[in-house]
């Protein structure tokens, strides 16, 4: 790894410009859930106790360069100081005068936030006048958010290049992870890729038939390739269109010694809604008027000995429409057979993506895996083999 972390550094003294990520969900001025928040904590206490000064910069929504009050880091300076268990000051800019005074008078031990980041339009465009003015504020850069380091970005990118960088806890812990599902992973390795349509991930695909020994199509996606190999899939969402471009795949993952697995049985229903009458038929027997909304129980037990099989695992999307019972079976079954291996020892299980996450702690499986990111573009431009512009900053 070509990254410092907060070990290499000394802190003592400095002010230290933390990028996090805290655009948490809220409503009426109240945060919903502070995953986000919590987990930056590690990363300041650390900075605390090395005798730094913590300067948070982070963005919240989309302001698009403007200032826009209802999408102001004021509005979670509350659950920070609940989560930090210290005070957390607020300047309404992060650069400039504002942001500067701010910093001056915050005392030993407090916590300083600057306004959004993205209220200027130059964060988003990478300027490196608005970089520069950022790095006037501090001495040394930290980056702990990964699910920001797909943006080159002025605090992600810019920032990085112009201050002594490392990457924060949360940041050093998902590159470990990454790095061991499909870096320098133990063999053999198996990926779980689903979701709706095979054109938003044909990148992930490609690259992952030459990394994987064992590749699992599921959802909707999982359709596209059945027609590709000639099969009616009845009124399933299917990209008929992209039946070229699956056998391609195919044919790549068949050169590159990576075995594909496709559903064996299938879930169909008349309708798509929850609790609709279904009956459980061969992949290849979809009738004309049903469509497929899950994998069924020979296709999970199939997985489940590829699973048993495999050192390390990387899931993405899940197998069925997950959001309608009972057709979130097979993803429930799998997610809880990875999640006994993982617990057992003997399997490495990284997942990554919003749809994942939902899907994982639905099944009560999350918790039990060896990681859990929260990033959900960055992830995927990851797995997709892109370098991302706020981890390659931070190589010394």
């Amino acid at each position: 790894m070509g990254w410092k972390t907060l070990d290499d550094m000394d802190l003592a003294g400095k002010v230290v410009l933390v990028r996090v990520d805290v655009n948490v969900p809220m409503e009426h001025g109240v945060v919903t859930d502070a995953t986000r928040i919590e987990k930056i904590v590690p990363t300041v206490k650390d900075i605390q106790a090395k005798g730094g000064k913590v300067v948070l910069l982070a963005h919240f929504d989309r302001p698009k360069g403007k200032v826009v009050p209802e999408m102001s880091l004021g509005h979670v300076q509350a659950a920070l100081a609940g989560a930090l268990d210290c005070k957390v000051v607020f300047a309404a800019d992060c650069i400039g005068p504002v942001a500067a005074e701010a910093i001056a008078a915050a005392a030993p031990g407090d916590v300083v936030l600057l306004e959004n980041t993205r209220f200027h339009a130059g964060e988003e465009k990478n300027d490196p006048a608005l970089a520069r003015a950022m790095a006037d504020l501090g001495d040394v850069f930290v980056n702990d958010a990964f699910s920001a380091a797909h943006r080159a970005h002025a605090s992600t990118e810019g920032l990085a290049r112009l201050l002594p960088a490392a990457a924060g806890r949360l940041m050093a812990a998902e590159l470990k992870a990454l790095e061991a599902a499909l870096g320098q992973p133990q063999r053999p390795v198996v990926a779980v890729v689903g979701g709706a349509k095979v054109s938003t991930k044909l990148d992930l695909l490609g690259n992952l038939v030459s990394k994987v020994d064992h590749l699992v199509i599921g959802g909707g996606m999982a359709n596209t390739f059945l027609v590709a190999q000639g099969i009616e899939v009845g009124k399933s969402l299917a990209e008929r269109d992209m039946a070229d471009t699956a056998r391609e795949i195919l044919a790549k993952a068949q050169a590159a010694g990576c075995t594909i697995h496709l559903p064996i049985d299938v879930v169909v229903a008349r309708e798509f809604k929850a609790h609709a009458a279904h009956n459980t038929v061969a992949a290849a027997a979809c009738p004309a008027d049903a469509m497929i909304l899950d994998a069924g129980p020979q296709t999970v037990a199939a997985l489940e000995a590829v699973f048993a099989s495999a050192k390390t695992l990387i899931w993405n999307g899940p197998l069925g429409a997950f959001e309608l019972e009972p057709f979130d079976a097979a993803t429930n079954a799998a997610a809880r057979s990875v999640a006994r291996l993982t617990r057992a020892g003997s399997l490495i299980s990284v997942a990554g993506g919003g749809d994942t996450v939902a899907a994982l702690n639905k099944a009560g499986a999350a918790e039990d895996f060896s990681f859990i990111s929260t990033a959900g573009g960055a992830f995927l431009e990851w797995m997709e083999g892109k370098a991302l512009p706020g981890v390659a900053a931070l190589d010394v």
